[in-house]
């Protein structure tokens, strides 16, 4: 299906490239990593036959540009980013669900914590919350080395060593507007991997919350945060088709599942609402 609409927003310090697809409740899919609208093509086909459904390349990537040089990123820019488009693309306030795998999955959390009343319900897929595992340094000793290993010998070199946290295989190709692995090693996956949710905010929208992962990624490291994080909730995890990136891999399957989740979370209510995830 194609874009029944493609735009650009301003935003400070970038201009993002969105898509819009379909017709519904909203949902919004936001690309992680390396990642741009690109990679949500599929499943946003299969989505749009019931909702109104938004992707975007994130600042940096592709075809949202930067305003200025490229500097390390922060997960609470890119939560900004997001409300913006929110309103941008909803001026009733209408809330939306929202989907969020690996780093970006950070931005989907802190997007409920910092703006609920734009949230119904949220996805998070494996996003890297590194500092809830015991053993949090030995992590962030890890991700040091992958951006060191990036600057001495280059993306390639990288990714590899990057791999051990996907069970040792190699990083799936995913379809992309352009390559943003540079960009995401030098800028991204640092300040990412370091950011920790403010745990008291996010237990007051718990309700909100789903944490995911991938049925084939169970046993990898990549998998452990949304494990951690959903105790921490006093949720249980949802898994999904695939692995780590399932929804780019099957994404007729993922999105049965994402429909399901929906369906299964009620809007919120109160402070004692349950969630597929309790």
């Amino acid at each position: 299906m194609d874009a029944l609409e493609i735009g650009t927003l301003t935003v400070p310090g970038a201009r993002l490239h969105y898509e819009v697809r379909g017709a519904g409740p909203l949902l919004l899919l936001i690309a992680g990593g390396a990642s741009d609208a690109a990679v949500f093509e599929p499943l946003a086909a299969v989505l749009a036959a019931h909702h109104r459904v938004v992707s975007y390349d994130p600042r940096g990537n592709s075809r949202s540009r930067l305003h200025g040089p490229p500097a390390d990123q922060r997960v609470e820019v890119h939560t900004d980013d997001a409300h913006r488009l929110l309103d941008h693309l909803s001026a009733d306030g209408e809330p939306a669900r929202v989907f969020g795998g690996c780093a970006v999955g950070l931005v989907a959390l802190e997007l409920a914590i910092r703006h609920p009343e734009r949230v119904r319900t949220v996805v998070a897929h494996e996003p890297p919350v590194m500092a809830l595992l015991p053993d949090a340094e030995a992590h962030r000793a890890f991700f040091d080395d992958v951006h060191a290993v990036f600057r001495r010998e280059g993306v390639a070199s990288a990714l590899d060593e990057l791999s051990a946290i996907f069970g040792g295989r190699p990083a799936p190709g995913l379809p992309e507007a352009h390559d943003n692995n540079p960009f995401f090693l030098a800028h991204v996956v640092r300040p990412f991997t370091r950011h920790v949710p403010d745990l008291t905010a996010l237990r007051a929208v718990a309700e909100r919350i789903v944490m995911a992962g991938g049925e084939e990624s169970r046993t990898f490291t990549v998998h452990r945060p949304a494990v951690a994080l959903a105790e921490r909730l006093g949720h249980r995890p949802v898994l999904f088709p695939g692995g780590h990136v399932g929804y780019a891999k099957d994404p007729v399957a993922f999105a049965g599942r994402l429909a399901e989740v929906f369906a299964a979370t009620a809007p919120p209510v109160g402070p004692g609402a349950m969630t597929c995830g309790s």
